[in-house]
């Protein structure tokens, strides 16, 4: 009876943990990692072929993004989940494979030009249908047999339609061990989904620690702030473009929209235009429609009881195709654009603000967590211009956050829950923070007088004795020092610095040569910065 931590370990993507029960596995989550990298994974140890089932605690890409793959090298096992998690990982799912086809064929037309050898996409769409159908929907607080020695409950744990903490009670030579997956622990008084339900008791525990390090800033009025931005910038005859991510947080947004729209709250631009610019917001806002009233929270029921749409309102514009979306951007009339995706590294969300950066008219309104290096968090610090389709692009426009819209629980948040349990857990096992925030709160919890640990990937305990053992292979290894390993390493990285920077120098002569040899360069330039990316 073991677990082993494979991704989400000292970093906040790629959950995904391995647990072993009478000699078959397990997982618990298969999620893609985004953003930056910090540390190295160990792969999953075992033949995809060889995994009995996978529980998936919610439908975000960085729990669910790898279960194609998983399928494409072999795995044929059942994905317990709910029901809202099924609907949502069905357009999700598709939508990655999409991304992932798109970007091979991309690069592999760059390639044949080059003579480089072809990529294949790290999944197909034929990989991601067959994930999906291998789906089985778990009703919220049934306890289910979902393999001989192992039981399963999904509660609901407020983060986003259908998430879910899990459960999970496994049984092996006559002992039986409760561990609990917390997923990730939504915020409370969040729109449209239940605040994080408690769970009781439990052995062992794993807790993700998003922001186990800090505090959320207090909100105040969402609806009223969210109001006086549209306002100001409507005012100026500007556009407010909000980079959302298309599940979750855009329907939260559509329903906050209503209210101001509906309390009269922006004078003077009665009717003003809301566009959903992203085909997956448009499927997903779909799903929210037709879930399952009993997921919503009392004030959404309360609205449903009275014949009110909590995310629907009059002038909702929804775009599909590409011309649709570009049409937008011929709209003369002050406006909401949202689309995907909320951190600005892909999608629409890059025309609309090549569109709109550029004007001091306009607004760009953030409404979610902006990763390091991201293009939503350069803008957040203030960078002057940005590059957007091989442009620069001037960042006139006003850059605003809006408060008290994080998805997930914070220190407070999580301590709260977890003083649910009736009894302190044996182990508590913190993941999915970066590695400053899995550090704190693990050093935090443990002067409470909690048992905790903060496992690298790779670590590996035996739930039947309570002990940890630590491979080779879970030494945390930066992926920075992996490419300055040894003395020779740092010396030529040094040498291909001092490259660039004589490149660089010998470019900035290049003023006064003919244009058509400077756009060949840069050309020639691009393509190489391709290839070795």
């Amino acid at each position: 009876m073991k677990i082993q931590f494979i991704g989400a370990t000292h970093e906040v993507t790629g959950s995904c943990t391995l647990l072993e029960v009478c000699g078959k596995k397990y997982l618990v989550d298969c999620g893609m990692e985004q953003g930056i990298d910090v540390f190295e994974n160990v792969p999953i140890p075992v033949p995809a072929s060889t995994i009995e089932a996978v529980f998936l605690t919610h439908a975000h890409v960085d729990h669910s993004g790898m279960l194609p793959k998983l399928y494409k090298d072999g795995f044929r096992g059942s994905i317990y989940a709910t029901p809202s998690t099924c609907d949502l990982s069905n357009i999700m799912l598709r939508d990655s494979a999409h991304i992932q086809e798109s970007e091979a064929e991309w690069q592999n037309r760059k390639a044949q030009r080059a003579g480089d050898d072809l990529i294949t996409p790290v999944y197909t769409m034929a990989d991601a249908v067959g994930a999906i159908s291998r789906f089985r929907p778990c009703a919220y607080g049934e306890i289910i047999q979902a393999e001989e020695g192992v039981e399963v409950r999904f509660s609901d744990i407020g983060h986003l339609l259908g998430s879910a903490c899990i459960e999970l009670w496994l049984t092996e030579n006559g002992t039986t061990k409760k561990i609990v997956f917390s997923g990730d622990v939504g915020n409370t008084d969040q729109p449209l989904i239940k605040d994080p339900l408690p769970v009781e008791e439990t052995d062992y525990l794993v807790l993700e620690s998003t922001y186990g390090n800090r505090l959320h800033e207090k909100p105040g009025d969402t609806v009223a702030e969210l109001a006086q931005v549209l306002q100001r910038t409507f005012d100026r005859g500007g556009n407010v473009v909000i980079p959302s991510f298309a599940v979750g947080r855009t329907q939260e947004l559509l329903y906050a929209i209503r209210q101001v729209k509906q309390a009269g709250m922006v004078k003077g631009h009665d009717g003003f235009p809301v566009y959903v610019d992203s085909p997956l917001a448009v499927e997903a806002t779909g799903i929210f429609l037709q879930c399952d009233q009993s997921c919503f929270d009392e004030e959404t029921l309360a609205l449903v009881k009275q014949g009110i749409n909590p995310i629907w309102f009059d002038d909702i514009c929804l775009s599909v195709t590409s011309d649709e979306s570009k049409q937008i951007n011929f709209d003369n009339r002050p406006k909401v654009i949202l689309s995907a995706s909320g951190m600005c590294e892909a999608g629409r969300i890059r025309h609309h603000l090549k569109h709109n950066l550029w004007s001091d008219k306009n607004t760009v309104l953030f409404v979610g967590y902006q990763a390091e290096g991201s293009l939503g968090r350069k803008l957040q610090n203030g960078a002057p211009y940005v590059r957007l389709f091989g442009e620069d692009i001037t960042v006139n426009a006003e850059i605003a956050a809006l408060h008290g819209t994080s998805g997930h629980a914070d220190q407070e948040g999580l301590l709260k829950w977890l003083a649910g349990f009736k009894n302190k857990p044996q182990t508590v096992f913190i993941n999915h923070g970066d590695d400053e925030s899995c550090t704190v709160f693990q050093k935090l919890l443990t002067q409470m007088g909690y048992s905790a640990e903060a496992p690298y990937s790779g670590t590996e305990y035996n739930l039947a004795t309570g002990k940890m053992t630590v491979f080779a292979g879970s030494k945390p290894i930066r992926r920075d020092e992996v490419s300055r390993g040894s003395a020779r390493a740092q010396a030529i990285y040094t040498e291909l610095v001092a490259t660039a920077e004589a490149l660089l120098a010998f470019v900035k002569t290049c003023k006064g040569r003919s244009n058509k040899d400077n756009a060949k360069f840069a050309s020639q330039l691009r393509s190489l910065m391709e290839k070795w990316k």
